[in-house]
């Protein structure tokens, strides 16, 4: 696992931990600018609803907030490419539901992809959309 994936990880779970011990992510913890983006869904809720968002051609996604995937020594650039999507779909559901976690939904994407002697290698970022 990439130390991009791990640094998620941990960040997520260092959020989850504050919202399970009562913090509160409202707009009053995190001031929102004005005609920037829309509020979040009334349906929107966890750690989504502490995002700015905007519609995007039916979707409603994360105005700024990106996550990102990576994979390493795979046999071709076609697999490093589905691995790294893989971690980012992995990493958006574990912090946001599944309904933020479908790579093909996602919005602002960005792929670098490398062959080395290990094989291939994709680092990629995205903003969730459901």
């Amino acid at each position: 696992m990439s130390f991009n994936v791990r640094f998620h990880w941990m960040i997520g779970g260092a959020a989850a931990v504050l919202l399970f011990a009562g913090a509160s992510l409202t707009a009053e913890a995190k001031p929102r600018r004005k005609n920037a983006a829309v509020q979040p869904a009334a349906a929107v809720t966890g750690l989504a609803a502490s995002h700015d968002m905007r519609r995007e051609g039916g979707r409603l996604c994360f105005s700024d907030h990106y996550h990102h995937g990576s994979s390493s020594a795979q046999p071709n650039q076609r697999a490093a490419q589905a691995q790294a999507a893989r971690t980012w779909a992995e990493f958006t559901d574990l912090e946001y539901g599944s309904a933020w976690a479908n790579y093909a939904r996602a919005s602002g994407k960005d792929m670098k992809c490398a062959e080395s002697s290990a094989g291939w290698g994709c680092e990629l970022s995205a903003r969730p959309c459901r």
